[in-house]
């Protein structure tokens, strides 16, 4: 396979759509760190990304949208805590863990009945998402082990083979993971201190 750089054109952005939407995994920028983006709805296509970054398949995939509308179609309910850290920090690095909706496949969750959102705030990605209206999982953009990449060369190199694009958005703003937080019990769980 062919591993492409682009920048995020209209013209990449639209292939970027297409690759998705055709069940293959893209390169895309975020605010936080470069991410391995697929269609979150279609267990073969999340394969791919386990597939190319060498990850185990116990280890679930943080799934992003562009909208509450997304996120109300991706989980069970949305409790007033929830909605509350969310008008607070999104678009921006918090991921919310709460029930997912069966539209989310084990495959993303690691079979496990909650799945983490999160709405982003780089613009590039929100467009890929906005134009495909898919969710997307999306877990960082490197093989297994290695430290999460925060410019374009930096993917390529990991995962030139592996993938068929790597849009480049330049640098990351963050260069750290999400934070994660889980509302899916009784009481809130920290589960990954980020930005």
């Amino acid at each position: 396979m062919d591993t492409r750089i682009l920048k995020p054109t209209q013209e990449g952005i639209q292939l970027a759509c297409e690759i998705i939407s055709a069940g293959d995994v893209v390169a895309i920028p975020t605010e936080t760190v470069y991410g391995l983006f697929a269609d979150a709805t279609k267990a073969d296509a999340c394969a791919n990304i386990f597939k190319a970054k060498d990850r185990p398949q116990d280890n679930p995939l943080i799934v992003h949208i562009s909208d509450y509308e997304m996120w109300q179609d991706t989980v069970a309910e949305i409790p007033e805590d929830a909605m509350k850290l969310a008008e607070a920090f999104w678009p921006g690095p918090l991921t919310i863990i709460l029930k997912k909706k069966e539209i989310i496949p084990d495959e993303v969750t690691a079979g496990i009945d909650t799945v983490g959102i999160r709405m982003p705030s780089h613009p590039v990605v929100l467009e890929i998402i906005s134009r495909t209206r898919l969710p997307l999982a999306g877990p960082s953009a490197n093989r297994s082990g290695r430290p999460s990449p925060t410019d374009a060369q930096t993917v390529f190199n990991d995962m030139d083979g592996r993938i068929p694009l790597v849009l480049d958005g330049g640098e990351c703003n963050i260069g750290v993971e999400s934070t994660v937080v889980s509302l899916a019990g009784e009481q809130p769980i920290l589960f990954r201190p980020g930005f």
